[in-house]
């Protein structure tokens, strides 16, 4: 049988764009949502057809958020109908698939189940880029109404307001997740701020008395840090703040919570630590930092030493209250006996 050439399916000049803009949707590989499928199937009701999808027109494929009549993920965009309705302004619509050259020769159309009609409307962004289809198909060429087409514009358009309410959901969901990070993150160090490590201890606290787990708490102090500000000057203050927060942060299990207090001052939760646990992992922070060299704006290098206090839930101590200020009493008798080491 003689075959004709199947007829290469040309781009939008704007392509660029258009594929940029549908790319910022986030919807392309994302699993089947009732809603899209809703619209889908409205779609197919009211024109009367076994088959309706929502069709992404992407790179090199065509992929479907939605498949109504039979299960479809994606195709190739040289052998979909859809990549030829993105090309005109009102869509497309052809009542008999085999006596268009357009669409003749198409798998879809020479495979089973045979289609012979094709309605697409075009889903387009409020930018202007035509971004995919609403279509829908049928095994039996024939013509839809005017006011099915429509319709089917119309369903196209909620498609789109969908699409836009995903948009504007994730980005809610952005903010309000760097908002919850701004109210619980102290900005120069990224460690929790205080009112976030209280509400953390208290949480902890409540699983200790609920669990008959340990918890410990342990606070330090920089020594003489505003002999470091004074020299040094603020920056280098704050770049020192900084660095000792890591030390901490890569000092701890996951488990733990490390938090800034105040200035220089810092606190650690340990959770499941007992008290001579605490004392080891004080210890070991305060020889860590001991050892590290910070270096001032000249690259001079120069030691910085803290002061712990370490304390442990019990039945004496059995609120966060009691805790913080026991590990505040350790903290002071610390700095009274020297400096640049852990009482507890």
């Amino acid at each position: 049988m003689d075959m004709q050439a199947q007829p290469s399916i040309p781009t939008p000049p704007n392509e660029a764009e258009r594929l940029q803009a549908l790319r910022a949707y986030m919807l392309l590989d994302t699993q089947a949502e009732a809603d899209f499928d809703l619209l889908a199937e409205l779609a197919a009701v009211l024109c009367g057809t076994p088959y309706a999808f929502i069709a992404l027109v992407d790179a090199d494929r065509v992929w479907f958020k939605s498949s109504i009549g039979v299960r479809v993920i994606q195709a190739n965009r040289q052998e979909d109908y859809c990549s030829w309705a993105i090309l005109e302004p009102e869509g497309l619509n052809i009542p008999d698939l085999t006596l268009d050259p357009r669409t003749a020769q198409l798998p879809a159309t020479l495979s089973e189940p045979r289609y012979r009609m094709y309605s697409g409307a075009n889903l387009v962004s409020s930018g202007g880029h035509r971004l995919g289809t609403l279509c829908v198909l049928d095994v039996l060429p024939r013509q839809l109404s005017e006011g099915q087409i429509r319709l089917l514009s119309r369903l196209a358009g909620q498609v789109v307001a969908l699409m836009e309410l995903r948009v504007r959901d994730a980005q809610l969901e952005r903010a309000l997740a760097e908002m919850s990070r701004l109210a619980h993150e102290d900005v120069l160090t990224s460690l929790f701020n205080r009112r976030a490590l209280m509400q953390a201890l208290e949480r902890e606290i409540n699983v200790a008395r609920r669990n008959g787990s340990a918890l410990s708490l342990l606070m330090l102090d920089l020594d003489h840090f505003k002999q470091i500000n004074d020299r040094h000057g603020h920056p280098v203050g704050d770049a020192v703040l900084q660095s000792t927060a890591g030390l901490i942060q890569a000092s701890l299990r996951q488990v733990d919570i490390a938090g800034r207090i105040g200035g220089e001052e810092f606190a650690v939760l340990l959770p499941g630590t007992l008290h001579e646990g605490a004392l080891h992992v004080a210890e070991q922070l305060r020889k860590r930092l001991a050892s590290f060299a910070f270096q001032d704006a000249s690259g001079l290098s120069f030691q910085v030493t803290a002061s712990f206090g370490v304390s442990t839930f019990n039945a004496s101590l059995t609120d966060a209250g009691a805790l913080l200020a026991a590990a505040d009493r350790a903290l002071y008798k610390a700095k009274q006996a020297g400096r640049n080491r852990v009482e507890g």
